[in-house]
């Protein structure tokens, strides 16, 4: 389902990125902080070696939870952010050849590099937690699933405030 056009923010100068937590196989988490695309389908693709632990793990376990975030925001400034709850596998042949043009859209410089013993991993979203405290409110969470055709249907909406 990867399309490229629109997927993935302007040329390198995104300060976005993401946390990617996967399950060992004795179910512990771990975490791996990547750089990413996303297509306009919610999908998202990141490079990972395959021995890294958490592509070890994706093997395993397909199960992952995905924080993305400005890594430039200010504490005390209106924050935003979307945490994802879904599926990853490495993918191979025409897959990994459209995530690699959606990642190159996002990372140019990426386009004429070799990734070496790198491959591509996609992530499908079931779930998702957006913030955005200048839209929402300050301590504002809304939550959807995923439903067919990518649709978003709301779940919950959490409000967190300070206590006297």
């Amino acid at each position: 389902m990867l399309r490229v056009p629109d997927g993935g923010g302007g040329a390198g100068r995104d300060p976005c990125l993401s946390a990617i937590a996967t399950l060992t196989p004795s179910c512990r988490p771990h975490v791996n902080t990547a750089y990413f695309a996303w297509s306009p389908e919610l999908e998202i693709v990141w490079l990972s070696e395959p021995r890294a632990s958490h592509s070890r793990n994706l093997r395993a376990n397909n199960s992952v939870a995905i924080a993305v975030y400005d890594s430039g925001q200010t504490w005390g400034e209106p924050d935003r952010g979307i945490q994802l709850f879904g599926a990853a596998r490495m993918v191979a042949g025409r897959e990994a050849g459209q995530a690699r043009a959606l990642y190159a859209k996002r990372f140019p410089r990426f386009a004429d590099s070799d990734p070496g013993a790198y491959r591509f991993y996609l992530f499908r979203p079931r779930r998702l937690k957006l913030f955005h405290e200048r839209a929402l409110g300050p301590a504002t969470f809304v939550s959807a699933r995923v439903g067919p055709g990518n649709r978003l249907a709301w779940a919950a909406t959490e409000m967190y405030r300070a206590s006297a």
